[in-house]
């Protein structure tokens, strides 16, 4: 069977990432004595490095970690909404959504200190060694992927005219930087050694300098900076200046925080998701609906999975957030999901419709009623992308990392992006805009509220097989996250195994696909009901039968639709196995 790389194959150490240079790093830690989670701590900071359009140090990451021989666990970097972050106060800046961009839409950021919390207390790791990588390729550049160049062009008006300490950072006499030339942000490695000098005064104990570290982001210098960088009016997506609301108190009082996964077992594959504060339970609900799956590749197999993908979602927008009304027990139940299960017909829907766990009313934001679609359906709908009229937003990262123990991490790093808000020039980063997700309307599960962590769609995933981890796996793609990775799984389930271990490769490059029937999670939350975007290797006879059926199919590009990374361990014989996504000739796996 072709696939465009084979299935990386050893027994030391296996690395994925949506960059070469993350998974180079995370194969050093390895080599040098580390284990998974020190590899995926090192790999995350250079990824704020090489991948600033897609997430940077004032982000947030999910990340599921399952320790050898130990029940897996969420490792939760997701801040909450600020405590100033109210409802009237938007609304009384007469605004309907959180913007997309600039200081109004920063949440607490989460991502420093759930990697703080990973090194601590799981890995084996000095700081300074796990942040050398990072610091060498700020300092002394990194070359630089298409995209980085691509995106700040999109937004360099804006940088120039408005945000002119991101201009400082990445406009070069005007231009954006081209592919291949090496980009420096001193400003970032300034900032990382200075962390590391007011930690190694702390103490010489490894926990000592990780705990000042933590100590340093949260009423430290970093925090000043970004304190006075939220209070600075900076124009976002309304086309207006404002200010922020985060401010010096919400930072000192955030901690990352452990947490138990959610977990669905289809034919003996058990996949852990972060909880209902994100999308990632939308996996599990998808799977629950399935019952006897049609022929994996055929017509009938892509709609059943299109049109369970519409319910499990629908139920995301009138369900999930930080205040759940409903039950994770009840929305996975054999008898809610036998219901809504007949609601698969033949025939595509175009309506958005959310069950009735538990007996209870659906309620949906007045805004995601009343969405329609205001532009065609295109390949990037529903997937955090950039606009030239300055309604900029960003992407994602993955990563995952497997070692010789059976360590197994999955992070999705995201937020914090070069378009998100300026660059706060003292640190080398923006801030982010997670605050977005958030509706401006009351007692909704994902309303903005002080305190509570807007919905993420941020959703990496791990999948058990008798209690013990065999996969690790994820995506970038916004709202798409959640479509493309349960196909995956569907994928390297239903495929034959080659080579003695699981297709990997294959699954990851199988034909893929998203569908658009619900608000997206991202300014300005459209969405374009019935629409589908299939890559155009799925073949002309399944997408005229999908046609036939109703949907609304985009045809995209052979390589379009997907960014997966994983990997595996046999744990009959310690087997490991990677795969990464071709697609954007940017991720890689590593491993021997």
């Amino acid at each position: 069977m072709f696939t465009t790389r084979p299935t990386l194959q050893g027994t030391f150490g296996m690395v994925s990432s949506t960059h070469w240079l993350a998974s180079a790093t995370a194969m050093a830690v390895l080599e040098s004595g580390g284990n998974a989670f020190d590899a995926a701590v090192a790999a995350g900071f250079v990824l704020h490095v090489v991948e600033p359009h897609l997430n940077g140090p004032a982000g947030e990451v999910p990340i599921i970690l399952a320790p050898a021989g130990r029940a897996p666990q969420v490792l939760c970097g997701q801040g909450p909404a600020p405590a100033g972050a109210t409802i009237e106060h938007y609304r009384g800046l007469g605004l309907e959504l959180v913007p997309g961009t600039g200081p109004l839409a920063a949440a607490v950021p989460g991502a420093f200190d759930a990697w703080m919390l990973l090194l601590r207390d799981h890995g084996t790791k000095r700081l300074s060694e796990i942040l050398s990588y990072a610091i060498g390729y700020a300092e002394h550049g990194h070359p630089v992927v298409e995209n980085v160049g691509r995106t700040v062009a999109e937004v360099a008006e804006l940088f120039e005219s408005e945000w002119t300490s991101s201009a400082a950072l990445y406009l070069t006499g005007g231009r954006p930087p081209a592919p291949g030339t090496l980009l420096r942000n001193p400003a970032l490695a300034a900032t990382w050694r200075r962390v590391l000098a007011e930690a190694e005064a702390a103490g010489a104990d490894r926990e000592t300098q990780i705990e000042a570290a933590r100590r340093v982001w949260r009423e430290g210098f970093i925090a000043e900076a970004l304190a006075a960088a939220a209070a600075r009016p900076a124009m976002d997506t309304s086309g207006a200046r404002h200010a922020g609301t985060l401010d010096g108190g919400d930072l000192a009082k955030f901690e990352a925080t452990y947490e138990d996964p959610a977990t669905y077992t289809w034919n003996g594959w058990t996949i852990a998701k972060p909880g209902l504060w994100s999308q990632g339970p939308a996996f599990l609900q998808q799977l629950a609906l399935l019952s006897e799956l049609p022929e994996y590749g055929t017509a009938e197999y892509y709609h059943v999975l299109i049109e369970g993908s519409k319910l499990a979602m629908a139920d995301r927008e009138a369900w999930y957030g930080d205040n759940p009304q409903v039950s994770l027990e009840a929305l996975l139940s054999p008898e809610y999901n036998a219901q809504r299960r007949t609601l698969i017909g033949p025939h595509a829907s175009a309506e958005l419709r959310p069950g009735s766990p538990q007996g209870q009313t659906p309620r949906l934001s007045a805004y995601a009623s009343n969405s329609v679609a205001v532009v065609p359906s295109s390949l990037g709908a529903g997937e955090p992308t950039v606009g030239s009229s300055g309604a900029t937003k960003g992407d994602t990262c993955h990563l995952d990392v497997v070692d010789r123990w059976g360590n197994m991490v999955a992070a999705t790093p995201s937020g914090g992006w070069l378009q998100s808000n300026p660059v706060v020039p003292e640190l080398g980063f923006p801030l982010g805009t997670r605050l977005q997700m958030a509706w401006l309307e009351p007692d909704l599960p994902n309303s903005l509220t002080p305190g509570r962590r807007p919905r993420t769609t941020l959703s990496p995933s791990l999948a058990l097989r008798d209690g013990v981890a065999v996969m690790a796996f994820g995506t970038p793609g916004g709202d798409q996250q959640d479509q493309w990775s349960p196909h995956f799984l569907l994928a390297v389930a239903l495929r034959e195994q080659v080579r003695g271990g699981l297709d990997l490769q294959g699954a990851i490059d199988a034909p893929n696909w998203h569908q658009e029937s619900f608000p997206g999670s991202f300014y300005p939350r459209t969405m374009n009901p019935g629409a589908v975007v299939v890559e155009s290797r799925i073949g002309t006879d399944v997408i005229g039968e999908l046609e036939r059926r109703g949907h609304r199919v985009t045809v995209g590009g052979a390589w379009s639709e997907g960014r997966l990374c994983a990997v595996a361990r046999d744990p009959e014989t310690g087997l490991l196995s990677a795969g990464a996504n071709p697609r954007g000739m940017q991720g890689y796996a590593a491993g021997r």
